[in-house]
């Protein structure tokens, strides 16, 4: 039997060779199920034609010859639909590449999927924050972006979405000042409709702010109480008399209220790393106008972030994501810091190359059609932001006191070009 991987292969294969069928009865969707099998989803109007339905018969049987016990057995292998369109029920649907007229309708057994993006935010900008791994100073930037940018003059408000990991609101909120709330609270209260109770006492102003505001929203308030209870049932999709909403379509929904009570400039995104349905919520869901993507030079994060663009290029939303990315290389260290950057960018713009960039024929310039940078532009996405290591600033427990009195210059020598790259984005969406 085939294995997961080449499943779509082999279906290019198969639908590859009945081109003319596929124009006359396109759309045909493939259901690709739970457990990996795969069966067809054709329109009603079909079901009594037919020429149609042994043509059908032919491509059911080479599925279950080529795919085994991925396909259905062929009494099993059309589902015939009055409305083809509506039978994906929130699931990924994504056209299968070089076969016009079939897509694939993808069941998952989470909601985060990655390949459904939503529209970036149009009024109030969203920079997500956000790591293939852990432990590679996101929450600090995050602090330390808060600061400088309320130093300007800026409304900034913090949500603290690494759920599971939570630790963002202890650099920039003292224990006396973290509100009674949290995210997590939120969630849970507002599966009935109970939101309002805490909605109040969930966010905190930080003591960093000085021309501007720093408003915290953390992960969970003062007292975490339940909260490994709490958070089992942040992720349930609220059902009312409207139908589902899922978990992250909660969460927006939460933002745009903060953002109507709080009316910040700019909203930073602390994300869960790794590539599940938080961190898919994070990067895809809620708008975001900017996502970095923390990296350390090796092969952990250039295999991982390969991982998650292949899928993008694969399911079709490349384009609709990727001018929001930008690499930020993270905890560049002291000795040999300038050779380690160059690698890392070096790595970042072959990654980039090969999965997101648009190829240029050798010979040729780039067009306004074609989005492509070289390797040594400081433009193009893969160009990573640096952020230089620094003993003051490497542990989370002592940021809020250490910002506190710290030289803004060190804050602009360590965190400057993060800050300087954020703060253009900013500008770009109000157009100042």
């Amino acid at each position: 039997m085939i294995t997961f991987d080449q499943l779509i292969p082999k279906l290019q294969e198969i639908f590859s060779n009945h081109n003319e069928f596929l124009q006359l009865t396109a759309p045909i969707y493939i259901n690709r199920d739970l457990n990996g099998r795969v069966r067809l989803i054709v329109s009603t109007k079909w079901q009594s034609d037919q020429r149609v339905l042994e043509k059908l018969a032919i491509i059911s049987q080479q599925m279950l010859e080529t795919l085994g016990k991925r396909a259905f057995p062929i009494e099993q292998a059309v589902l015939f639909e009055q409305s083809v369109e509506s039978v994906a029920f929130g699931a990924p649907v994504f056209p299968l590449e070089g076969v016009p007229g079939v897509s694939i309708i993808d069941r998952l057994a989470t909601q985060g999927n990655w390949s459904t993006i939503a529209p970036a935010s149009a009024e109030i900008p969203r920079v997500v924050f956000f790591s293939i791994k852990g432990g590679v100073g996101r929450s600090t930037a995050i602090a330390a972006s808060a600061w400088s940018l309320a130093q300007s003059g800026k409304r900034v408000l913090v949500l603290d979405l690494d759920l599971e990991s939570p630790g963002l609101s202890t650099s920039l909120l003292p224990i006396d000042r973290r509100p009674k709330y949290g995210i997590t609270d939120w969630l849970v209260e507002d599966l009935l409709d109970n939101g309002d109770e805490v909605f109040e006492s969930m966010v905190a102003s930080s003591g960093l702010s000085h021309d501007g505001d720093i408003f915290v929203v953390p992960a969970h308030g003062a007292d975490s109480g339940e909260y490994v209870a709490k958070l089992g049932r942040a992720w349930m999709p609220k059902v009312n008399s409207s139908g589902q909403e899922s978990w992250s379509q909660r969460l927006q929904r939460l933002i745009s209220l903060l953002e109507k009570r709080w009316s910040p400039d700019v909203i930073l995104i602390d994300s869960r790393a790794g590539i599940d349905e938080v961190a898919s919520a994070c990067v895809t869901d809620l708008g975001a106008n900017l996502v970095l993507l923390f990296a350390l030079d090796g092969d952990q994060t250039w295999s991982g972030y390969r991982i998650l663009f292949r899928h993008w290029r694969t399911t079709g939303v490349v384009r609709e994501i990727r001018e929001r990315l930008q690499v930020v290389g993270a905890l560049i260290p002291e000795l040999d810091g300038i050779e380690y950057t160059v690698g890392l960018r070096e790595e970042a713009w072959s990654l980039f190359a090969d999965e997101l960039y648009d190829e240029v024929p050798a010979g040729s310039a780039a067009t306004e059609e074609t989005w492509s940078f070289d390797s040594s532009d400081e433009g193009g996405p893969h160009y990573a932001w640096a952020i230089r290591w620094n003993r003051g600033f490497n542990s989370l427990r002592a940021m809020h006191s250490r910002l506190n009195g710290i030289d803004a210059d060190e804050v602009s020598a360590i965190f400057g070009q993060v800050i300087q790259g954020i703060s253009n984005a900013i500008q770009g969406e109000d157009g100042s």
